[in-house]
């Protein structure tokens, strides 16, 4: 049986960063990643300025995030009675950095080559069967015994679900399915589109490569039966084909060349007791992921791997309490965002009310500011809980 003192399982941008704090701080750290290299899966790509700066602190350079990353100005939310409105994340034009498509088959790789130099042992296509009492079972055979698991294996987390603590996800079994499509203007900077129809909605965002990677979430019932009987294909060619032509997005949707396989995420969304355990914990979406409308995932993923950094570190160091305390730090972390994803999810749920708030929103420059810093973890998500914030976007 191999001996660490920490063992993260699962290779994407949170565990990629934890792997990359702990070693930067001299830890052993040994990363195990089941995929043998890169492959494309459901996956958020669209993300605010605050994840830059994230990623920024973990070392990826100007220079990589040229290649890595997309400039988004804003994202404009679409709604089937054509209202419309722009969320820009603070981006004015000047001195704020924009929001940003991410190229994810540049991005994952790159974050577990950050981690190598940072001096953790990185492996991949090495599945984990068990994880429990300090121990993961190797599917291949073989065991690694660390002080600290960290569970960063995503919404069906090993780690999670053998330490007991997996819970229905908060908004039920809905599916989602994400590809990429050929951009015929890749040089173009260009809003991304949130485009919401009956019963679920669209994500399309230019992304590096000539790409615009589309994330379809089927909330109804009626969708995801449609989902079981025709299959992916059809489906996501029948939302495709319902997206409104738009000036400044030049790509035919109703027969738009797919780059990659479609792929899904069921249920989108995981939901957990506890994040942390006596020698565990849970980061990224394995700690807890709601439905990506509002989500930030990838930001929520990278600001998890830095509490729980600074808690493993702590308890090697002999903080019995650090783990216990991470649990704590983040649910003060996410509770008021969740509670605004949870709210703009309500509103979804009854077209005439999300059309309503969407009017409102469009005229309404202040509030629209203060949603949209709030959708991009660039203030505290309580903002958008004020009363008088309530008051300003609901008022006739």
């Amino acid at each position: 049986m191999e001996r660490h003192e920490v063992l993260v399982i699962g290779g994407g941008p949170a565990g990629a960063a934890a792997a990359i704090g702990l070693a930067r701080r001299g830890r052993d750290v040994v990363l195990v990643e089941r995929s043998p290299e890169w492959r494309w899966r459901a996956c958020g790509v669209f993300t605010s300025p605050a994840t830059v700066v994230a990623l920024t602190r973990l070392g990826v350079g100007a220079a990589d995030l040229g290649s890595l990353a997309r400039p988004i100005p804003a994202m404009r939310v679409e709604t089937p009675t054509g209202t419309r409105f722009r969320l820009t994340y603070g981006d004015d034009g000047s001195t704020r950095a924009a929001a940003v498509g991410l190229d994810r088959s540049r991005l994952d790789p790159h974050l577990l080559d950050l981690a190598r130099g940072a001096g953790a042992d990185v492996r991949t296509g090495v599945s984990v069967r068990r994880a429990a009492g300090g121990i993961a079972t190797l599917a291949g055979g073989g065991e690694i015994q660390a002080r600290v698991v960290v569970g960063a294996d995503g919404l069906r987390s090993v780690v999670a679900r053998d330490s007991g603590v997996v819970r229905r996800p908060p908004l039920g079994d809905r599916p989602a399915l994400t590809f990429h499509v050929a951009d015929p203007d890749p040089s173009a900077v260009r809003d991304a589109r949130m485009i919401v129809f009956d019963g679920g909605y669209v994500g399309l965002a230019p992304v590096p490569g000539g790409r615009v990677n589309v994330g379809i979430v089927l909330a109804s019932r009626s969708w995801r039966a449609r989902l079981r009987a025709d299959g992916a294909a059809v489906v996501a060619k029948a939302v495709m084909t319902a997206v409104p032509a738009a000036g400044d997005d030049p790509v035919p949707w109703a027969e738009p060349r797919i780059c990659d396989a479609i792929e899904g995420a069921a249920p989108v969304g995981a939901r957990v007791a506890r994040r942390s355990g006596a020698d565990w914990l849970l980061v990224g979406d394995a700690a807890g992921f709601l439905d990506p409308f509002t989500g930030e995932g990838l930001h929520r993923a990278l600001r998890s791997a830095e509490l729980a950094v600074e808690a493993v570190d702590r308890f090697l160091s002999g903080a019995p309490g650090a783990l216990a305390a991470y649990d704590r730090r983040l649910i003060r972390r996410t509770r008021a965002k969740d509670a605004v994803s949870v709210l703009v999810q309500a509103f979804l749920e009854v077209p005439a009310a999300f059309d309503y708030a969407a009017r409102r929103l469009a005229v309404r420059p202040a509030v629209r500011e203060t949603m949209g810093l709030v959708i991009g973890d660039l203030i505290p998500a309580s903002a958008a809980l004020d009363p008088r914030f309530l008051v300003g976007l609901l008022r006739p």
